[in-house]
C-alpha cells in the first residue's frame, strides 16, 4: 500500500544519523506503538522495510495478533480466518514489505491489543522480531463502585474511571448535584437532598446535603446522565450504591441510650402492632442527632477544631488588642500565641516577635532616635537646629527598620503592633524601610505652612 502525503511547509530542526545495524527495521504502524483510544474497528498497517540491499523475505513473515497466526507469508493463504477482511492487502517492492490486516470481527472496548512482527531478510537471513501493543478505545459506560458517608452531611461517589468534572453545570456533568439522589432504604430516616457536589479526584465526588443524615438508616444512591471523560453516559445498571449513615467517631463504643428500653416492659409486650416501636425509633433518630453534638460540644474548647465564630470568641475572651482581619487559620495561631505575646510587651523581642507573626516581616533594628536640640542663644533656626523634641523625648523614642518595601496596610499594622507592643513611656518616630529613606520636612522660616508644607514632629 503506498502512502502519499502532500504538505504545505516542511522543516527540518535537526538531523541525527542512525547508526545501528539491525536489519530489517519495522516503520510506519497503525495504530502506532502504545497509542490508546484507537477506533474499535480498526484496521493495522505496518511497513517492514530492509535499509540495505538484501530484501525482504516474504516467506518468513509472520504477523500474531494476541498470539493468534494472522498473516503467513508465502502460505497458500496469507491471511488466516478471522483477519482476512475486504481491507486486507500487500503491498511489495524491492525493500519493502506492506502489510495491512482488517479483522472481520472488532475489537472490544479497552482491549489491550498484541502484535509480534517475525521477519527477515532474503540474502542475509537478518531476523526480526518485535512486539508492540496498543489500546482500543474506551465506549464502556461507567460505573459506580460504592458509596461512603464522611461526614454528617458529605457522601463520597466512587466510580470505576475517572468522569467528567467541568463545573460548568451540564447536565451530563459529574459536578451537577441533579445527577444524584438518594432513597432511604430503611426507617425511620430523614430525606436527603444535595446542595452541592466537589470532586475528590478524576474518578470520585463529595456530594454536600441538605441536613444531617439518620445515624441509623441505610441509604442508596443513585446516579443519573454523567458521562465519564469519553462522553460514555452511565447506564442504568451499575449506577446505584448503598451505604449506611454517617456515625461520628467521637461517639463512644460502650453509649447504649435505647429510647424502646427505658419504657417498662409491659408497654413493649403490649405493642402488638409495632406502632410503638417505630414511634420510639423516630424519637431515637433525633437522640442519636442530639447525643452527636453533646459529644462534639468539647472541639468547641480545642483552637485546633473550633469553627470560626468560637475562634473569635476565644480571642474575645482573652483580650485581643489587634483589629487585623484574619483568617481561621491565622485565627487559630493567635489563640495559641496571644499570651506569650502578652508576655513579651514592652520588650524589642517582643516587637520583632510580634510583627514577624503577623506580617512575616523581619525587623532589622531597633534604634534611638537622634536630633539635634536648642542651645539658647546659640543655636539658629534652620541652620544648626530643627525645631524637634526635647531630650527628654528624645531619650525615649525610637525608629524601627525592616528588611522590605511594605504596602500601605502593611504600614498602618506595623504601627498598630508597635503601638501596643511598646513600652507605654516610649515614642515610636519612624518606620524605615529599605530604598526610602526617612524623609524629615523641617520648617523654613517665612515659607513653611504647619499642616500645609510642613509637619510637626
Amino acid at each position: 500500500m503506498a502512502l502519499r502525503v502532500e504538505l504545505p511547509g516542511l522543516y527540518f530542526d535537526d538531523v541525527v544519523t542512525d547508526a545501528t545495524p539491525t536489519r530489517p527495521v519495522l516503520v510506519n504502524r497503525d495504530p502506532e506503538p502504545n497509542e490508546v483510544q484507537v477506533p474499535i474497528g480498526t484496521a493495522i498497517a505496518l511497513e517492514i522495510v530492509d535499509v540495505g540491499s538484501d530484501g525482504i523475505d516474504r516467506s518468513a513473515t509472520r504477523v500474531y495478533v494476541n498470539g493468534t497466526l494472522a498473516f503467513e507469508g508465502g502460505a497458500v493463504t496469507e491471511f488466516k480466518t478471522g483477519f482476512d477482511g475486504p481491507g486486507s492487502g500487500v503491498t511489495e517492492t524491492a525493500d519493502t514489505l506492506a502489510l495491512v490486516i482488517d479483522p472481520t470481527a472488532s475489537f472490544t472496548s479497552l482491549q489491550i491489543v498484541s502484535l509480534r512482527v517475525v521477519s527477515a531478510t532474503l540474502v542475509s537471513a537478518l531476523p526480526l522480531d518485535l512486539t508492540y501493543s496498543f489500546q482500543i478505545e474506551d465506549l464502556t459506560a461507567p460505573v459506580v463502585v460504592g458509596a461512603q458517608a464522611i461526614a454528617a452531611k458529605r457522601v463520597r461517589v466512587s466510580f470505576d474511571e475517572p468522569m467528567r468534572q467541568l463545573g460548568d453545570g451540564a447536565g451530563s456533568d459529574a459536578l451537577t448535584p441533579g445527577n444524584f439522589s438518594f432513597l432511604a432504604q430503611t426507617f425511620p430516616a430523614v430525606s436527603l437532598v444535595p446542595v452541592g457536589v466537589k470532586g475528590a479526584g478524576p474518578a470520585a465526588v463529595e456530594v454536600d446535603l441538605d441536613i444531617d443524615m439518620s445515624q441509623r438508616a441505610a441509604y442508596r444512591v443513585i446516579v443519573t446522565d454523567v458521562e465519564d471523560v469519553f462522553d460514555n453516559p452511565i447506564g442504568e445498571t451499575g449506577n446505584q450504591a448503598t451505604f449506611p449513615g454517617f456515625v461520628p467517631p467521637g461517639r463512644p463504643k460502650q453509649r447504649a441510650f435505647e429510647l424502646i428500653r427505658l419504657l417498662p416492659e409491659i408497654n413493649r409486650q403490649q405493642d402488638l402492632t409495632g406502632d410503638l416501636e417505630r414511634f420510639m425509633a423516630v424519637l431515637q433518630d433525633v437522640l442519636e442527632l442530639l447525643l452527636s453534638e453533646v459529644d462534639r460540644f468539647t472541639d468547641i474548647l480545642d483552637p485546633d477544631l473550633a469553627p470560626e465564630a468560637f475562634l473569635d470568641l476565644m480571642l474575645a475572651d482573652l483580650g485581643n488588642p489587634f483589629a487585623f482581619d484574619l483568617s481561621a487559620l491565622q485565627k487559630r495561631r493567635l489563640v495559641s500565641v496571644l499570651v506569650q505575646i502578652y508576655k513579651q510587651k514592652g520588650t524589642a523581642a517582643g516587637i520583632r516577635n510580634a510583627i514577624r507573626f503577623f506580617l512575616g516581616v523581619d525587623v532589622t533594628a531597633i534604634d534611638a532616635f537622634h536630633g539635634t536640640t536648642l542651645v539658647l542663644g546659640e543655636s539658629e533656626l534652620g541652620v544648626d537646629w530643627e525645631l524637634g523634641p526635647t531630650d527628654q523625648f528624645a531619650l525615649y523614642s525610637f525608629d524601627i527598620t525592616v528588611n522590605r518595601t511594605l504596602t500601605d496596610a502593611e504600614r498602618m499594622q506595623i504601627r498598630q503592633i508597635i503601638d501596643f507592643m511598646r513600652p507605654a513611656h516610649t515614642h515610636f518616630i519612624d518606620l524605615i524601610e529599605p530604598g526610602a529613606p526617612a524623609f524629615i520636612d523641617h520648617w523654613e522660616l517665612g515659607l513653611s505652612e504647619l499642616g500645609e508644607t510642613s509637619d510637626l514632629h
